[in-house]
Order: C-alpha cells, then structure tokens, then sequence
C-alpha cells in the first residue's frame, strides 16, 4: 500500500473511533509513524484527506445504485439487499455522518457535491420505483406524492441512523446495520402489493426477528 492510501486508510480509522473534530494530520502522521511534512507532501490539510475520502463514498454508492438499476426484475431482495449493503458502507464511513453538519459548512466542495446527489439519487430512485410497479412488487395506484417524498425519506434515515444508533440503542456495527436496514425497508411496506406484503413479513420481519 502506498503512502497516500495509508494516509486515508489511517484517516479514516481515527476520525471513525475519535472523532472528526479531535483528530489532525499531526495525529495521522504520529499514527502512521511518519513526519508531518511527509503527509503534507500528500495532503496539506485534513479537509483535502476528506474531499478524497467524501470521493471514495461516492463511487462506492455509485456501483451500487448501477447494480441495482441494471437488475432487470427487481425484487425485495434487491432492495434489501442494496440497503444492508449502503448501510455497511455508511458505517465503514460513519464519522461523515457523525459530522456530517460540521463538514458541510468546512468544505464548501463536499456540500455542492452533496446537493448535486441528492437530486441525481432523486431522479434514479424514482425510475428504480417504476420498475417495482412494472414488475407488481409496488401498487400500480401508489399517489404522485407518495413517490416524489419517498426519496426524501430515504435520505433522510440513512443520513441519520449512525447518529440516532450512537445516542439512543448503541447497537454493535452487525445489529445496527440489520435493525436499521428493516427500519428503512419499512418505508415500502404500504407501497406492496397484497401478496408482496406476505413475502415480506416472512422474508424480513419472521427471519429477521429470529
């Protein structure tokens, strides 16, 4: 691994277990066991480590909403599948949403980029959602503003479940992930068809419960 990969590998593992606003690129050098000046030569400030690692979140969430847009019969397994899998990536990045305030008004850069998705994420989950009514996973009578608040849903819950788990239940990172996966699946549950709604409970709610 080179040394700009050790860096963010570093960075990211301190701002997860001490905090975003306590950790600095002196505290990332000392843990790497390299000079300041060496990670300056690589990163001038911690906001140019988060710019990079804001990034990499990104692309992550990209490959995941281009696989599941590319599934050609979605079913509730796809969804749920992309949501425990958004939620492992949320968590292995759970300082940005620890802080994500904070970081919004530091870096002018991560919050154009973070409005920009929110649109983009807007416009995929909407077409992802036609594809379950095509396919009778969804109610074919679903109102338009039932649709058009669903994502706003969305991003809301998995904006802000690594904060609601850390204040309130403090779930270990394997129950978290799963409890608050079924949370967001939830969203869906009135949307289902009759039958849909049957699979679910004893596909999620039973086995999951179990």
């Amino acid at each position: 691994m080179k040394t700009r990969e050790k860096i963010i590998s570093t960075a990211i593992q301190l701002f997860n277990e001490k905090g975003y606003n306590t950790i600095t690129t002196r505290h990332i050098a000392a843990e790497l066991n390299i000079s300041p000046g060496n990670l300056h030569y690589h990163f001038k400030h911690s906001e140019d480590i988060i710019k990079v690692v804001f990034s990499e979140l990104l692309l992550a969430m990209d490959e995941m909403m281009n696989t599941l847009q590319q599934t050609d019969h979605k079913t509730l397994q796809n969804l749920f599948d992309f949501t425990y899998r958004t939620y492992e990536i949320f968590y292995s990045y759970r300082f940005i949403f620890l802080n994500f305030v904070d970081i919004l008004r530091k870096i002018p850069e991560i919050k154009t980029q973070y409005e920009q998705i929110n649109l983009h994420r807007k416009t995929e989950f909407e077409s992802i959602f036609l594809d379950f009514q095509k396919n009778r996973i969804f109610r074919e009578d679903i109102p338009d503003f039932i649709i058009n608040n669903l994502s706003t849903q969305i991003f809301i819950i998995a904006d802000n479940w690594v904060t609601h788990n850390s204040l309130t239940l403090n779930l270990p990172k394997e129950e978290a992930i799963t409890h608050y996966s079924l949370i967001q699946m939830n969203l869906f549950y009135p949307l289902l068809n009759p039958e849909q709604q049957k699979l679910y409970r004893l596909n999620f709610i039973q086995k999951l419960k179990k």
